[in-house]
């Protein structure tokens, strides 16, 4: 004879009956970030504990990872540290920047989960007979997000510089290196010197700055970084390539030549003068303030002329970036036009030839210190 049911077992299996039916949904891979993957991803994923492992500098070895965002609007002004850039539209025309072994960790990554082009670029690596190759969903904004450091390229540095726009790029390489050639307008924040050199960082903490050293093997960049974030800066980015790629791109900037004073106040010693027209004309403006005619007879080659009477009109001219040495025959007028300049605009970095000039025509002259 069989038993019958009790009431709770009726209850029980009552219950069940209604309960919904559940399918479990597939595990994405051990390395998959907690986003669901999305129609379209690429198979294999890896979230920002993952990536944090794989970004250094300098860069490990056995690893490239690829911003497949586009270059000028994207990359160029924001990436992760050490990514080298294929866009996905121009994949096919970049796979030599693709490493020879086909067994290289690729790590892809674009602009978050909405984005597509990283995994589209990952898929055409495989199709090329790379065979370990992961994409970061999340992207250039999560790692951005999650205070990490960035950087900038040298493009988009050069576009800053020549338009002016309100940026301080540090290099933080030693003294003695970045005397012998330096982005221009750089100012040297040296890592071993850190804290002496704090009164050159600007007040504002929310500033632009862009620091680098001597190229993606160099971690003085890195460190003068996270030295800047620490006390405060909330706007800094690294530009990881530093002065061997810019040098490369842009042409070896000139030594660095220092002002050295002479005996007279405000002005500059002959043999400073003298080694700017050697190695680094460009690195100062020279201004002759004689007159209209005396100068048409001869003067220093590269100098202008703005004769003594006419510089005030015209001292918005005078340059704020690089020293000013005013110059004439005697170190009369050449006087006379500094404590002019220093009485309107004390700011400006002008100085004067105390010395006497005689111009032979030609380009030629002599010069003697007073």
């Amino acid at each position: 004879m069989k038993a019958k049911p009790t009431i709770l077992a009726a209850m029980l299996a009552a219950a069940f009956a209604a309960a919904p039916i559940v399918t479990p949904t597939p595990a994405l891979s051990a390395d998959a970030p907690a986003a669901q993957a999305k129609e379209g991803w690429y198979k294999h994923l890896v979230d920002f504990d993952y990536m944090k492992q794989q970004v250094e500098i300098p860069p490990k070895k056995g690893v490239v990872i690829i911003d497949s965002r586009p270059d000028t609007r994207k990359y160029d002004p924001g990436h992760i540290p050490g990514a080298i850039n294929i866009p996905d539209s121009k994949f096919d025309k970049m796979v030599d920047r693709l490493p020879a072994d086909k067994n290289t960790l690729l790590i892809f990554y674009c602009e978050g989960v909405d984005c597509t082009l990283s995994h589209q670029s990952a898929a055409k690596a495989e199709k090329l007979g790379y065979t370990n190759i992961k994409v970061y969903p999340a992207g250039y904004p999560e790692w951005a997000a999650k205070g990490m450091l960035t950087s900038v390229s040298g493009a988009w540095l050069k576009k800053q510089l020549d338009e002016k726009a309100p940026l301080t790029v540090i290099d933080a390489r030693p003294a003695r290196v970045f005397e012998k050639g330096a982005i221009p307008g750089a100012i040297n924040v040296p890592d071993s010197a850190f804290d002496k050199n704090l009164d050159k960082l600007p007040a504002d903490k929310a500033a632009p700055i862009v620091v680098y050293c001597g190229g993606l093997e160099c971690v003085l960049s890195d460190n003068v970084a996270t030295k800047l974030k620490n006390l405060g800066y909330t706007n800094v980015k690294t530009y990881p390539e530093g002065y061997p790629e810019w040098s490369k791109l842009y042409g070896a900037a000139p030594a660095k030549v220092t002002v050295e004073a002479g005996k007279e106040k405000g002005s500059i010693s002959v043999a400073s003068f003298e080694r700017f027209l050697k190695e680094n004309p460009a690195g100062l403006l020279i201004v002759d303030v004689r007159d209209a005619k005396e100068f048409a007879k001869g003067s220093i080659p590269g100098a202008v002329n703005i004769p003594i009477n006419q510089l005030e009109k015209q001292i918005d001219s005078l340059p704020k970036d690089k020293p000013t040495v005013f110059i004439c025959g005697t170190g009369a007028r050449s006087g006379e036009a500094y404590d002019m300049v220093k009485l309107l605009k004390a700011d400006l970095p002008v100085y004067f030839l105390d010395a006497e000039l005689k111009f032979l025509g030609d380009g030629k002259y002599t010069l003697k210190a007073n």
